[in-house]
């Protein structure tokens, strides 16, 4: 890896993170066509830069997450889950890692996705706002978020499903999907880097730095956008853009 891949990948990162469309998997998809191979190192900077993207949530929402001690509550109970079938799961999910498999899991989620806009295109979804939901619903939003282990799955993607399925509408879906991001990747994250600790030096602290940096840029812009976005469209493009990568992924690999 050089710096110009460190760049690329941050950009990655910070673009996909928390659209529906699976980092993971466009991770695994950039790196296959950069020709990186899924050493130890990369695979700890692939997750090291998440911090940036994590960083860019709390940037944004730094004001609510001060004052809502309701809001942490939900999230945390909506943690839990993925937390206990994370680490039940984690040695066993690993052998999942790979392009078939990544798409395969964007075709598949960008079907439900448009299905299940088109099932709630006349329902009402009384939730507006991300802390006036259960916590019955939360541990509920954290089951499903637990289905993104698969990569290509998509974390936010499976989180916004699962929290409109229960009633919340896009924005508070969105937002509670970028939210719950926060202590699920710094788990996540902070497992995987003390486990490859070893494989972090000062010479690779560059790229790591410049892949933290643009990852950060990246997720700043791409939760704004995305929040102005659904405002007034529906999730449905980002299905047929599952779909779409899934099958020109699919045509190169088979």
């Amino acid at each position: 890896m050089n710096l110009v891949d460190s760049v690329i990948l941050g950009i990655v990162e910070g673009i996909t993170e928390f659209l529906p469309i699976s980092s993971t998997g466009h991770m695994i998809l950039v790196s296959h066509l950069l020709g990186l191979k899924q050493n130890t190192f990369e695979k700890t900077f692939e997750i090291a830069i998440q911090l940036g993207a994590i960083l860019a949530v709390v940037f944004i929402y730094k004001d609510r997450l001060l004052k809502g001690l309701e809001l942490w509550k939900k999230l945390i109970a909506a943690f839990i889950p993925t937390g206990v079938i994370g680490l039940a799961l984690h040695s066993y999910v690993e052998e999942l890692f790979s392009p078939l498999v990544v798409s395969l899991a964007l075709i598949f989620w960008g079907i439900v996705f448009i299905l299940m806009e088109i099932s709630l295109k006349k329902k009402e979804q009384p939730i507006l706002d991300p802390a006036e939901v259960s916590y019955s619903k939360a541990v509920l939003i954290g089951i499903f978020q637990s289905l993104a282990m698969i990569p290509g799955t998509s974390r936010s993607g499976a989180t916004i499903i699962g929290s409109m399925l229960l009633g919340m509408n896009r924005i508070a879906a969105t937002e509670f999907s970028f939210l719950l991001a926060i202590p699920t990747m710094l788990a996540a994250t902070g497992f995987e880097i003390l486990k490859n600790f070893h494989t972090l030096s000062p010479e690779n602290g560059l790229l790591l730095i410049t892949g933290f940096v643009t990852a950060f840029v990246f997720a700043f812009l791409s939760v704004k956008w995305l929040l102005s976005f659904i405002k007034t469209h529906t999730f449905i493009p980002f299905g047929v853009y599952r779909i779409i990568v899934g099958v020109i992924f699919l045509t190169f690999i088979l």
